[in-house]
């Protein structure tokens, strides 16, 4: 049996309306947003007592999902580095296709981003870079060229 799809990434985050914004600035939609709470999601994830706030956003062509979720209770644990290399094991970003790279990085700017390293060309194929969002979220941007 294949998997058929994926369906989200998680982020779990404190300030949820900053980052709504910020992933909706990058041009996702949000599908809902809402408490979730109660025995079937503590089983589901493993830990006792959680009541949180989700919201679903989607990319454009319906496919890609994010899910952020902000913990009332137990309050979200903090990672070290807080603002962690992109050598450090784990996921380290989500990439996006996009339009204009320099476009969106202006846009995201106003949204407290900056870039990780710098916006650079990858053979005659893609304009790239890395670019760390709210709460250190890194999301990576591609431009294709020609």
């Amino acid at each position: 049996m294949t998997i058929q799809r994926m369906d989200n990434v998680l982020i779990v985050v404190d300030d949820l309306d900053a980052v709504i914004a910020f992933f909706v600035e990058l041009g996702m939609e949000l599908e809902g947003r809402g408490p979730i709470e109660g025995r079937w999601v503590e089983r589901v994830i493993g830990v006792d007592d959680v009541r949180q706030d989700v919201a679903m956003l989607r990319t454009p062509d319906g496919h890609g999902r994010i899910e952020l979720a902000m913990f009332h209770t137990p309050k979200a644990i903090s990672p070290e580095p807080k603002n962690a290399p992109s050598n450090t094991l784990g996921i380290r970003r989500v990439m996006f296709a996009v339009d204009d790279i320099e476009d969106v990085v202006a846009r995201l700017r106003v949204h407290g981003a900056e870039l990780v390293g710098e916006v650079t060309r990858y053979e005659d194929d893609f304009l790239l870079c890395y670019v760390r969002g709210p709460e250190g979220i890194i999301v990576g941007l591609a431009e294709q060229l020609g």
